[in-house]
């Protein structure tokens, strides 16, 4: 029983730090490719927010879904 527990807080650590590692990576790429575009064509600046802030929302939505799995996981399972 407390192999399975221990397996168990590796599994949610693991789930949790890989998804902020991947919004990370995310909000990287999204961050420099936005400026690349705005230093190319100015007045395309605001359009560009607009996709890079709703974009960004799907990007964090990730993590907070998979924090909510590891929650379920810890707490419920």
């Amino acid at each position: 029983m407390e192999l399975v527990l221990g397996l168990k807080y590796i599994a949610v650590a693991l789930l949790i730090g890989f998804g902020a590692i991947g919004t990370a990576i995310g909000f990287g790429n999204m961050g420099g490719k936005f400026l690349e575009a705005c230093a190319r064509q100015p007045e395309l600046a605001p359009s560009l927010q607009v996709k890079m802030f709703i974009l960004a929302g799907l990007i964090d939505a990730v993590a907070m879904i998979g924090v909510g799995i590891a929650m379920v996981l810890l707490f419920v399972l």
